[in-house]
């Protein structure tokens, strides 16, 4: 009866002694931190892998979404580049044949082929302004620049016939180009862009955009069919 009631004494002791330390910031110590301990589970190193697996998707999403804009705002510039160049390509002088003086007058909305560029590069030009806007807009929210498949297949289908379309236009001027460098054979024509020069440099420099706008949009596509292929 004794040892019953000092060993009552002795847990009503213990338990006050408990709530005292509880009260008073200290430590906790018996049964109950035990369960407190073994209740909560530590990380393990499949969930700090699967962190850092995660942290660097994200991180490699955020990346590709600004190379999109990168190579947009660059592509936009070419094109721009192109066009500026050769709608400012004209040029008059005087050129001698078989001794006589003809005064000569070159533009460039003389030729199909220059027009044919200058209309190509500007509707590069204008994808690549809306393109830019929406990626831009879309980075700035922390949104995906690529949304969903179909919006990928519509701008991979963009960029493809845009590029095609350069490539054409760019060969098309080129020939233009050479023929007035080298003249005509088994004729009198002389070498026009010898009287011509700043006219033939601009139609040059133009012809040189056009080109590197077009590998700007191949390279664009790539981008386009990577994303598809992982998503």
């Amino acid at each position: 009866m004794v040892s019953e009631r000092r060993t009552g004494e002795a847990e009503r002791a213990e338990a006050k002694v408990g709530a005292a330390e509880m009260e008073s910031g200290g430590t906790m110590s018996g049964p109950l931190v035990g369960m407190m301990i073994t209740s909560s589970r530590p990380l393990d190193h499949h969930d700090l892998y699967q962190n850092q697996t995660n942290n660097n998707n994200s991180k490699r999403k955020c990346g590709s979404d600004v190379g999109h804009v990168v190579l947009r705002l660059l592509c936009m510039l070419t094109s721009l580049a192109a066009l500026s160049f050769m709608v400012t390509a004209s040029q008059s002088n005087s050129v001698s044949i078989y001794g006589y003086q003809f005064p000569i007058y070159s533009k460039w909305s003389f030729s199909h082929s220059f027009e044919f560029l200058v209309g190509i590069s500007a509707a590069v030009a204008a994808h690549s302004l809306l393109q830019l806007l929406i990626n831009a807009s879309r980075l700035l929210r922390n949104s995906p620049v690529i949304p969903s498949r179909n919006h990928a297949w519509l701008i991979f289908a963009g960029d493809q016939v845009f590029a095609y379309a350069m490539i054409s236009a760019g060969s098309a001027a080129s020939g233009v180009t050479n023929l007035n460098r080298t003249g005509i054979r088994h004729t009198a024509l002389p070498n026009f862009c010898k009287y011509l020069h700043s006219f033939c440099d601009h139609v040059a420099i133009s012809i040189a955009f056009t080109f590197f706008s077009c590998i700007l949009l191949a390279t664009s596509a790539v981008q386009d069919v990577i994303w598809l292929s992982k998503n």
